[in-house]
């Protein structure tokens, strides 16, 4: 990984096993068609098939687009994915109070968890930018 390698293909293929969900557009910076995904369990199939091919120019995207600095993207959305009902990933990105709200409150009713999954690269971003 290079200093402005900002996301792994690696996880960008693991997450496109379950493309059908729209896990790995999320994680590249695409949210509404991570939705879109979804919704229509990756456009019934084949927008999931064609993600296989589409992957490496997402990841490239993805590095050109968001700023690389000492908070790990992967690291944050595998919190984010697994333990954000708890906030987490906001502890780790140093949002402590809305991480302790978050914990509290089941990731502030879930509806605090599906704006993360929409900004979690920019927020990441904003704070790599800052340091």
């Amino acid at each position: 990984m290079t200093n402005d390698d900002t996301h792994l293909k690696t996880i960008g293929y693991i997450l496109w096993l379950f493309g059908f969900t729209g896990s790995h557009r999320f994680y590249y910076g695409k949210p509404v068609t991570g939705t879109i995904w979804f919704l229509t369990l990756g456009l019934l199939g084949i927008g999931w098939l064609i993600d296989l091919f589409l992957i490496p120019s997402m990841d490239r995207q993805a590095d050109l687009r968001f700023a690389a600095g000492p908070v790990n993207y992967t690291v944050a959305w595998v919190l984010l994915t697994f333990l954000g009902l708890f906030g987490i990933h906001r502890f780790y990105l140093g949002k402590w109070i809305s991480g302790i709200v978050y914990l509290i409150t089941g990731g502030f009713f879930l509806i605090g968890v599906l704006y993360d999954f929409w900004t979690l690269n920019d927020q990441v971003s904003e704070i790599n930018g800052a340091l």
